[in-house]
């Protein structure tokens, strides 16, 4: 069994739960854990197996204490819950250190589609984890293939849900994968989205696009997928799946584009006005952008910040020029 310490500048490597303290009673383990006095605040344990093996007997958790012994301050929680939490599942569970009278986070649960082509058929044979990382934290490790919820499934393209309960990680930045297999295979997957249960947007892409030659005799397959745009609202939801095969023109005729406007750090710098992009290239010219969806801050446009807006386009081919302004609104 090992565990994992999240805290406010970081988090702690594995600690093997090893430095038991004598005089123990029955049924309870109590170990001395020594952190880095740098890390700051703890919000978050995860706990867990090493590993999954076939000889791993089931490991039955009842209650968790914890207390800080400098201040005294004490962390209790119930869990009754067994691990694995399946049988080619979860490994790990994690929950939140609530201080007293420290304000802590909350417990999200959040859907995680997969689009893949022939994931599925090969479920049976392959281990596939997904560490979703955001600017809270990590999940750790999680199972994308047991249990899965809304399978669909066509000639070319499939899809499925997979429900990933962890304390609230704030804006996602990547995703870890990590893909093994009893035998030599093929797996095809697309991208991944990820939002909030309880909410509709943001969506979270990862585009991966990519096809794993799997080997059975070979360590296991890592790869690190960065945030590709967030999904924010019903707007630019209707542009990206509606909008993008108008005229013509398909999916994989567009082209994507990161645009970071640094607002200078001199008094009166900033504007609450609305501002638009257009792109011009070679080809083609896009249509206007307006930079209202900040990847960063609510309130963009601020002095001395730094924005990152993401828009999709047609291809324009090489860019040569921009036209970037506001319609004077505001201050």
């Amino acid at each position: 069994m090992v565990m994992v310490f999240y805290e406010s500048n970081g988090k702690s490597n594995p600690v093997s739960m090893e430095n038991r303290v004598e005089h123990q009673m029955k049924n309870q383990i109590t170990y001395d854990i020594h952190l880095p006095s740098d890390l700051g605040t703890l919000y978050k344990v995860r706990l867990g197996l090493q590993n999954l093996e076939n000889s791993i007997s089931q490991l039955s958790l009842c209650h968790f204490k914890m207390q800080n012994t400098s201040t005294l301050d004490t962390f209790s929680l119930t869990i009754n819950k067994t691990l694995p939490l399946s049988l080619n599942g979860d490994r790990w569970i994690e929950f939140l250190i609530q201080w007293p009278l420290k304000e802590a986070l909350s417990v999200v649960t959040y859907h995680l589609t997969v689009f893949s082509r022939n994931v599925l058929s090969e479920r049976n044979l392959v281990q596939m984890t997904a560490c979703i990382c955001g600017i809270h934290g990590d999940t750790g490790d999680r199972s994308l293939l047991w249990p899965l919820q809304k399978v669909q499934r066509g000639e070319e393209n499939e899809s499925f849900l997979v429900i990933v309960d962890a304390i609230e990680l704030g804006e996602l930045d990547k995703i870890v994968l990590l893909i093994s297999s009893k035998t030599d295979c093929k797996l095809s997957i697309k991208k991944l989205h990820v939002k909030e249960a309880a909410k509709d947007y943001p969506i979270y892409v990862f585009e991966v696009n990519e096809e794993f030659s799997v080997d059975a005799n070979k360590p296991e397959i890592q790869r690190e997928i960065p945030r590709s745009f967030v999904i924010r609202g019903d707007k630019q939801k209707n542009y990206i799946d509606n909008n993008l095969c108008k005229e013509g023109t398909q999916a994989g005729d567009m082209t994507e584009y990161t645009v970071k406007v640094y607002t200078g750090d001199k008094r009166g710098a900033g504007t609450d006005a609305n501002v638009h992009i257009i792109l011009f290239g070679n080809e083609d010219k896009s249509e206007v952008f307006q930079l209202s969806e900040s990847l960063e801050h609510q309130n963009p446009f601020e002095r001395g910040k730094v924005d990152t807006f993401e828009i999709k386009t047609k291809k324009l081919g090489s860019l040569h020029s921009i036209e970037i302004g506001h319609d004077g609104k505001g201050f």
